[in-house]
């Protein structure tokens, strides 16, 4: 697959995420907010060729009042290989204003709760890394 298919799949679990803690196209239009990506990094692991049903999971790390960092998996669904990874961190933003503001009080809870239920996952390891050619 094209690296714009792999972004595509990506985003679509990223809407899975939002919708779970309260970020919905209903909340997005009735509160005039919604998140914007500060950063994306992306790792292939192993080929998925289009048409290749895929799985994704999330995992949230970490959160403030305005961000969040979470990571996905991108699993092959039939043979359950990993074959690339994404891990973003996003704003909350005013779509009137365009500057960041706070989750409301209700998603920060939710959010709290998704964090202590994912505190025991191990941390992946592709999570932290920083992108350059190391130097020997």
């Amino acid at each position: 697959m094209n690296v714009a298919y792999y972004v595509l799949a990506f985003d679509r679990g990223v809407d899975e995420l939002m919708g779970h803690v309260g970020l919905t196209p209903a909340y997005i239009e009735r509160e005039a907010s919604s998140t914007f990506t500060l950063e994306i990094h992306i790792n292939y692991l192993q080929e998925l060729h289009l048409g290749d049903p895929i799985r994704l999971a999330w995992q949230l790390l970490d959160f403030d009042a305005k961000r969040m960092h979470y990571f996905l998996r991108m699993y092959h669904a039939d043979e359950d290989f990993l074959a690339a990874t994404s891990e973003q961190i996003m704003l909350h933003v005013s779509l009137t204003s365009r500057r960041s503001l706070p989750f409301p009080e209700t998603i920060q809870n939710t959010l709290a709760q998704l964090l202590a239920a994912h505190r025991d996952l191990p941390r992946p390891q592709q999570a932290g890394r920083v992108i350059g050619i190391p130097k020997h």
